[in-house]
């Protein structure tokens, strides 16, 4: 079995982190206690952008986005902002030239993903979405066990992951203009390793209970495909669970500890309960430095799209989630066509 755990960087490629809140922090200490190099912040003002570089002790703390991305000494914008700003950013650090890592959910939907793809695609450099639990030790030897016939035919995927996240009304995550409820924040997860186990499904039925605000509280999915199978994810932003998975096969399945999508344990069963193997391999940090590892191998290589997470993928995710949507009546501001454009409807 592979040794997973070089989650390092040799810190010539140099990171600029855009956005200053919680999420930038946790990926930011995971680049330095990795060996990146983080080169610069940028924030929408100058004394949160100098607050969170002398926090990280990063060189160069911008006053604006667009000096950030315009920073000569930058080459890899990381997007840190909520997910209503992700394709405008997303955007500015590609049309400045930069390699960018796009937090998740990678949009607010598949239109704003394909159209940072192409302008990826279109200039020759690397778009990577941060969806971290991809690149983590113990998925990728989950890939390996399901590509070696371990489980026979592999028939069905359970995810979950609901949280007791705050309730105020005026909080984000339950604010419609700014991208709020448990699809986007929490279902992006469950919906993601779907993906990873089975690709695109060929249906999806989907339910939810709605907030006061009008976002989804709790949201259930059923994916199907082609040749029988089927994922069943499922979010909820104000209840906590145990937040385990399972992949099961026709000789055994996978049984995924809590929290599932954090570096965590598990451990494979034969059909008669016999365990098979057991995947317990510590990891350095929180994580989130391995998905900076496949950014910075995807600019070293000159490719523009890895086999883990593709940019492809990352669209045709956004899309699930956009059928999702509409079947449980969510929309944002972000589905309005904007002007200018032809509809296909």
């Amino acid at each position: 079995m592979a040794n997973y755990s070089n989650g390092t960087s040799d810190g010539q490629i140099r990171w600029g982190i855009l956005g200053t809140g919680f999420i930038a922090g946790l990926q930011t200490q995971d680049l330095i206690d990795n060996g990146f190099t983080v080169q610069a912040v940028g924030s929408r003002t100058v004394e949160s952008s100098k607050s969170f570089s002398d926090k990280f002790h990063i060189p160069t703390a911008h006053e604006g986005y667009e000096a950030l991305v315009e920073d000569p000494d930058v080459d890899v914008v990381y997007v840190a902002t909520p997910h209503t700003f992700h394709h405008a950013h997303a955007l500015l650090a590609l049309n400045a030239g930069k390699h960018v890592l796009v937090e998740k959910p990678f949009t607010m939907n598949a239109r704003e993903a394909q159209e940072i793809v192409a302008l990826a695609e279109a200039k020759g450099l690397v778009v990577l979405e941060a969806m971290w639990s991809r690149f983590l030790p113990h998925m990728a030897r989950i890939r390996e066990i399901i590509a070696e016939g371990t489980l026979g035919e592999v028939r069905k995927l359970v995810a979950s992951h609901n949280q007791n996240l705050p309730k105020d009304p005026a909080h984000r995550l339950n604010d419609p203009a700014l991208g709020g409820g448990a699809l986007l924040d929490l279902g992006i997860y469950p919906v993601s390793f779907a993906f990873d186990v089975f690709g695109t499904p060929s249906a999806v039925r989907a339910s939810a209970s709605m907030t006061t605000t009008g976002v989804d509280r709790q949201t259930a999915a059923i994916f199907e495909y082609a040749q029988g199978q089927q994922a069943l994810v499922d979010c909820e932003l104000d209840a906590a669970g145990a937040n385990r998975a399972v992949v099961i096969g026709t000789e055994g399945w996978i049984d995924i500890e809590s929290t599932w999508y954090n570096p965590t344990p598990f451990t494979v069963y034969d059909t008669r309960g016999n365990v098979v193997e057991r995947f317990d391999q510590p990891v350095k940090s929180r994580g989130m430095q391995y998905q900076a590892v496949e950014l910075e191998r995807l600019v070293r290589e000159g490719s523009t799209a890895g086999t883990t997470l593709p940019p492809n993928e990352s669209v045709a995710v956004m899309a699930a989630m956009d059928e999702i949507r509409r079947q449980i009546g969510l929309s944002y501001d972000a589905d309005a066509v904007p002007e200018g454009t032809v509809s296909n409807d």
